[in-house]
C-alpha cells in the first residue's frame, strides 16, 4: 500500500542467507529496533538486526508522523495511575528522547508544537485537568482557541518523516542488518530464519504490532490493533502549522511542508473489527476519515493514498518491556505512541540485556 511517507532512493538490504553469530540479535528494524541497534553499537556490542519485511515497513514507517511528549494517556491520567513523581519522570524522559531524535536526524524532524482539540464539554474539562497536571510538574502547555477549535497547545511537540528517519538511521550504523528475514523460531541463544540462523548471547524483540504472534506468552498482555490513514494531494485551502489530535486522539492529522494532508483515526468506528492482524483498509473507517477531511478540516483535494498499520495496545496504556524467556527480551504495546516511547523502550531493553542502569528502566514491569 502506498503511503504519504514513501520516498525513493532506498537500496534494499540483503536477506540473511546462511548462519552467523553476534553478541545480540535485534528482531524488528523500526524505530525501536534501530534505536536498540544504535545503543548496542555505541557500547561495542556486535549486533545482527533482522526484519521480516523492509526497514520501517510496519507501523514505524506508516504512522501519523507525530512527535509527542508523554505516554499514550494524558499526563493527569498517568499521574493517577503511576503516582505523580513517576509520571513526571517518564514525561521528562520523552522530552529528552525527542531532543535526541532531532539531533540524530535533524532533516526529518520539525518542532512545531501540537494541538489537542476537543468539541465536548467533558473533553474540555479533561483538557483543563491535563493542563493543570502538566503545569504543576513544570511542563509547557498553553490554552488554545483557534481555527481548529478549543483545547491545548503543547509547544515542545513536533512532527517527523518516520520512514525517511528510520532509513537514515539504518544507513548510519556499523551493524549487520537484513531485510526480508523473518524470525521463525526463537530459542535461548539462537534465532532461526528461513535461510539461516543467528547464534547470539541475547535476543531483543522490537516488534509492536503482531508481537503476540512471535511471542505467544504476551497474548494476554499486548493485543494488535489496526490503525488506518489516508493522504490528500497538496492543497492551499487550509494551513495546518502543527499536528492536531481530536477527540482524545481518536482522530489526528498534519499537513506536510508540500501541502499534503495525512489524516487518520476512527478506530472506534471500526469497532472490534479493528482488532485484527490484517493491514487492509476498510470502507467504513476510510469513509469516516474522508468525511473528517471534507467536513471538519475543509479540504476537497483528492485522496492520493490509503493505508493501515498494525500496532500494539495494552489495557493500561503503558508499554510492555521485559524478559520473556531466558535471554529473550521484548518491547511493545506503545498504544499508538511508538515514535518516542518505542525509542525509550529500546534503551530499557538494552539496559536490561547488558545489566546496566538507565532511567528508561522506569518503563519496565508497567503493563499487565
Amino acid at each position: 500500500m502506498t503511503t504519504v511517507w514513501d520516498v525513493d532512493g532506498w537500496t534494499p538490504l540483503p536477506p540473511l542467507d546462511g548462519d552467523t553469530a553476534a553478541d545480540v540479535c535485534v528482531i524488528g528494524l523500526g524505530g525501536t529496533g534501530l534505536t536498540a541497534v544504535s545503543e548496542l553499537v555505541a557500547r561495542g556490542v556486535r549486533v545482527v538486526g533482522i526484519d521480516a519485511g523492509d526497514v520501517a515497513g510496519g507501523a514505524a514507517g506508516r504512522n501519523g508522523g507525530f512527535l509527542l511528549a508523554g505516554l499514550a494517556q494524558p499526563h493527569h491520567r498517568m499521574a493517577a495511575a503511576l503516582g505523580r513523581d513517576r509520571a513526571a519522570a517518564l514525561h521528562r524522559l520523552t522530552l529528552e528522547e525527542m531532543a535526541r531524535m532531532q539531533a540524530a536526524t535533524p532533516a526529518e524532524v520539525r518542532r512545531t508544537g501540537s494541538l489537542r482539540i476537543e468539541d465536548t464539554a467533558a473533553g474540555l474539562v479533561d483538557c483543563a485537568e491535563q493542563a493543570a497536571a502538566l503545569r504543576a510538574d513544570g511542563f509547557a502547555v498553553e490554552d488554545y482557541d483557534g481555527i481548529e477549535g478549543r483545547g491545548l497547545l503543547f509547544p515542545d511537540d513536533g512532527v517527523l518523516q518516520p520512514l525517511a528517519r528510520c532509513r537514515a538511521l539504518a544507513s548510519s550504523y556499523g551493524a549487520v542488518l537484513h531485510e526480508q528475514t523473518p524470525a521463525v523460531h526463537l530459542a535461548e541463544g539462537l534465532v532461526t530464519t528461513p535461510h539461516g540462523s543467528v547464534r547470539c548471547g541475547s535476543i531483543l524483540v522490537c516488534v509492536d504490532g503482531r508481537l503476540e504472534l512471535l511471542l505467544p506468552e504476551l497474548a494476554g498482555t499486548v493485543r494488535t490493533v489496526r490503525l488506518q490513514m489516508l493522504a490528500t494531494a497538496a492543497t492551499d485551502a487550509v494551513r495546518v502549522p502543527r499536528p492536531v489530535y481530536l477527540r482524545d486522539g481518536y482522530e489526528y492529522w498534519q499537513q506536510l511542508p508540500d501541502g499534503r494532508l495525512a489524516v487518520g483515526g476512527f478506530r472506534d468506528v471500526g469497532g472490534a473489527a479493528e482488532e485484527t492482524h490484517s493491514t487492509a483498509t476498510t470502507p467504513l473507517v476510510q469513509d469516516a476519515i474522508e468525511r473528517l477531511v471534507r467536513d471538519r478540516i475543509g479540504v476537497q483535494a483528492p485522496v492520493t493514498a490509503r493505508w493501515a498499520a498494525s500496532v500494539g495496545y495494552t489495557r493500561s496504556g503503558l508499554p510492555y518491556v521485559g524478559e520473556i524467556r531466558p535471554g529473550v527480551f521484548a518491547a511493545g504495546g506503545y498504544c499508538g505512541t511508538g515514535n518516542v516511547v518505542g525509542a525509550l523502550c529500546a534503551r530499557a531493553l538494552v539496559a536490561m540485556t547488558l545489566g546496566h542502569d538507565d532511567p528508561a528502566l522506569a518503563l519496565t514491569n508497567t503493563a499487565p
